[in-house]
């Protein structure tokens, strides 16, 4: 069996053109997918209150006031714990100064580097932070406007649902229409089952996280608590960066090695708690994609579109995987995509107890 020179590069150029159009049409495309991704979750919700003879309009409108009041709840609890902490905002401060200094005393001592020179490389570095905090305001008009889209395209998606539907089963021929309907199934599902159980396994973050850091006795320990369960939103980082956070935040506060340590214990407990069983107990085994196909996804994402193309990888990827193995010549792929199938050997006592019987 060969495979030309020319079948290859057209199989590239088409790959490359996919990617370049996904990254340049990235202000239309990201809002449309999240909009799309958030509506196949509140579907259930829609089809039960439409059942329940509810005009499809107020229907939708109902899920996304739902879905309005979920994400005020959490901000409103954000809101509060951070105004708690601003309180305590000249304590650290004094502090973060004072463990500053003690850096500072530990480099000269260790290295050599007087404190003038840390202050200049500092000082080099304050345009970076500068630049990084005006473009963080410049973004807030645009994340403002796309939440609005995004809100717009869910209701949309969900109120036009059965319409898209028809589209999509008459593009396929129609020897292959019910095969298209069980496509549109499995892709809905699976993206439900992922949202449903990332945010079933956020919440149970926030109470391990919080038991634990009450435990320790962690100032403000339901920020931080809330804080690393959001923050698994972002796979694989996201835990890491919140327990830093809190780490740093701590050890400004003047925690000691044992508190520290306690941090750090906590957080490699949940993550095998995590990784062990709420994973397999909560998202389920419908989203069965293998790591390495998982962490190229969550770094092809990042590469395209940033932070909202992390959080949407995972379920494009799985979506894409059920394309793949519904289409015969992109069965490959998804073979490639899913998870290593392990054959158990043959138990021989217990074929032949079968025999037997």
């Amino acid at each position: 069996m060969t495979i030309s020179a020319t079948s290859i590069i057209k199989k590239l150029l088409v790959l490359f053109l996919v990617f370049a159009g996904l990254y340049y049409a990235q202000e239309f495309l990201i809002p449309l997918i999240i909009g799309g991704v958030l509506a196949t979750l509140f579907l259930p919700l829609s089809k039960w209150l439409e059942s329940k003879k509810v005009p499809k309009g107020i229907a939708v409108l109902i899920c996304l006031i739902i879905f309005l009041l979920v994400i005020a709840s959490i901000g409103t609890l954000l809101g509060w714990q951070i105004s708690e902490l601003a309180q305590d905002f000249e304590l650290i401060k004094e502090r973060a100064v004072f463990q500053t200094n003690r850096i500072q005393q530990y480099i000269l001592t260790n290295y050599g580097v007087s404190t003038q020179n840390q202050v200049e490389v500092i000082k080099n570095q304050q345009s970076f932070f500068t630049g990084v905090i005006k473009s963080i305001a410049s973004s807030i008009t645009s994340i403002t406007a796309n939440f609005i889209l995004i809100l717009v395209y869910i209701f949309c998606l969900i109120y036009y649902r059965s319409h898209i539907k028809k589209f999509l089963i008459k593009l396929s021929p129609t020897s292959q229409e019910k095969e298209m309907e069980k496509v549109i199934f499995h892709t809905t599902r699976v993206s439900q089952q992922y949202l449903l159980g990332l945010s079933k396994m956020i919440v149970i973050l926030w109470v391990m996280y919080f038991i634990g850091f009450s435990i320790l006795g962690v100032k403000n320990a339901l920020f931080f608590a809330i804080l690393c369960g959001l923050l698994e939103i972002i796979p694989f980082i996201g835990n890491i960066i919140g327990t830093t956070i809190t780490l740093m935040v701590a050890a400004v506060n003047g925690a000691g090695y044992p508190m520290l340590g306690g941090i750090l214990i906590t957080y490699g407990i949940i993550q095998l708690i995590q990784g062990w069983m709420l994973e397999p107990l909560i998202v389920g085994t419908q989203v069965k994609i293998n790591p390495l196909s998982t962490i190229i996804a969550l770094i092809i994402g990042d590469l395209i579109w940033g932070i909202p193309g992390i959080f949407i990888a995972i379920p494009l990827i799985a979506m894409f995987k059920i394309v793949c193995d519904h289409v015969d010549s992109l069965k490959p792929y998804g073979s490639l995509i899913g998870e290593i199938t392990i054959l158990k050997k043959p138990d021989l006592i217990k074929d032949l107890k079968k025999l037997i019987k």
